[in-house]
């Protein structure tokens, strides 16, 4: 996601794009590809000199809202589904794609993923 002057250079080149189009062009998509227009907004404002936010630091020094925390932990759906959710395969640098073995242990109820190839 670009940032400061490189975000609105970028944002000038597309200009003549609709604004998801010139979003997308300047980074901020997320991995499901659903624009993040609140984000993409935000560091256009900031880029301009104008500072926002209510003095929360977020990952690498930005301001940013808390949001959803990681917790590990996940409980079973009414559907029967267990998620696992992107902060979990993104810490463990997962790609969209990736496969997996399932291995069950009935004894400890534990649940492993072992990666194919």
């Amino acid at each position: 996601m670009l940032e400061g002057k490189e975000l609105l250079k970028k944002a000038k080149l597309l200009s003549k794009k609709s604004e998801d189009d010139i979003a997308k062009g300047c980074g901020y998509v997320s991995p499901s590809g659903r624009i993040l227009r609140k984000s993409f907004y935000r560091a256009l404002v900031e880029a301009k000199g104008y500072k926002i936010g209510n003095g929360r630091q977020g990952k690498n020094g930005n301001k940013a809202s808390r949001g959803r925390q990681t917790e590990f932990k996940t409980k079973v759906h009414g559907n029967g589904n267990l998620l696992i959710g992107h902060a979990y395969t993104k810490k463990l640098g997962l790609e969209p794609g990736r496969e997996f073995k399932i291995d069950l242990k009935k004894e400890s109820k534990t649940i492993y993923l072992i990666p194919l190839n």
